[in-house]
């Protein structure tokens, strides 16, 4: 059933730039190959500087390659956002959010650290997971060397990377070594039943990440088909058994994306289980809105996340 009728009037003009996504092995090069949408604004890179780092890996892998955004010229210590990319586990790069986190940056007089993780098909869970945890221990074991207070270090990331984002908190509290101070996920993909649920909602997942591509994602990950009776909650957050004791949250999705029963649950069991939550869903808005900068529905989610990003940095 099309739901291009329930789409924002606002949002249709960006439908028309997204060709279809047929998410395969034979694909994924083109999908990865893709330009960069976003320019940096000049005021934000006058303002901001960034260092590219190599931080140690997990045990037995390689180094992992983190983006560290500051303001030109800060003193610390500064609160400090983990930054996660999307690209549903299989695409994306931290350089693709240069534009975004050196604005944030800029906008939020904190320091963003952003993670290359390694990317599926060609590393399985839980190499990705594992990478995260790499740079938020590097985070705290070094945040008086780089001027961060450690007591304010969040994670953040959008689709893919806020599933990331949300199994590094699970796996932050589970191994007791490092504290986040919140938990803010945009549309983020964290439920691999979701692929094979009996009931699929009729009017997600049109635009932009489809059930195919999700499947794709999925299997990718887990080297195996999703929706199987033992996936980690470390790889699928939606799988953990206990929400509780994790940090302040924040989700936003919107009303037509693909994840949003999948958002709206987690949303429902971590208010349940006592996590101060905060939950967004914007009517007429697809996977990606946000990249019609100029719809008054990106303009609303924006303000919303940097309203809540002051508020878990403070």
């Amino acid at each position: 059933m099309s739901s291009r009728h329930l789409v924002d009037p606002q949002l249709l003009p960006l439908l028309e730039t997204i060709p279809p996504l047929n998410l395969s092995a034979q694909s994924l090069p083109a999908m990865r190959a893709r330009p960069v949408m976003f320019q940096v604004n000049p005021k934000d890179l006058e303002a901001t500087e960034q260092e590219i780092r190599t931080v140690p890996g997990p045990a037995g892998a390689p180094d992992v390659e983190v983006l560290v955004y500051r303001p030109r010229g800060a003193a610390g210590p500064l609160p400090c956002i983990l930054h996660i990319h999307g690209g549903g586990y299989v695409a994306g790069d931290a350089r693709g959010n240069e534009a975004t986190h050196r604005s944030m940056v800029a906008d939020l007089g904190c320091a963003i650290v952003s993670v290359n993780y390694r990317l599926a098909p060609e590393t399985v869970f839980p190499g990705a997971v594992e990478d995260c945890y790499a740079a938020l221990a590097w985070i705290m074991g070094e945040a008086s060397a780089l001027g961060f207070d450690p007591a304010r270090v969040g994670v953040m990331g959008e689709s893919a990377g806020g599933g990331l984002a949300a199994a590094l908190a699970l796996l932050a509290r589970d191994r007791g070594e490092h504290a986040l101070a919140f938990q803010h996920l945009i549309y983020p993909m964290i439920d691999d039943r979701t692929c094979v649920a009996a009931e699929p909602h009729p009017y997600v997942g049109e635009f932009v990440w489809t059930p195919q591509a999700n499947r794709f994602g999925w299997t990718s990950l887990l080297g195996q088909a999703p929706g199987g009776p033992d996936v980690s909650p470390y790889a699928a957050a939606a799988r953990a058994s206990d929400l509780s004791r994790l940090p302040p949250t924040y989700i936003a999705t919107g009303a037509l994306d693909l994840f949003v029963e999948e958002n709206l649950e987690y949303a429902r069991r971590l208010i349940r289980a006592g996590v101060p939550t905060e939950l967004h869903v914007y009517p007429g808005a697809f996977h990606g809105f946000q990249w019609a900068a100029q719809s008054d529905v990106a303009r609303q989610a924006a303000r919303d996340t940097r309203a809540a990003l002051k508020k878990g940095l403070a």
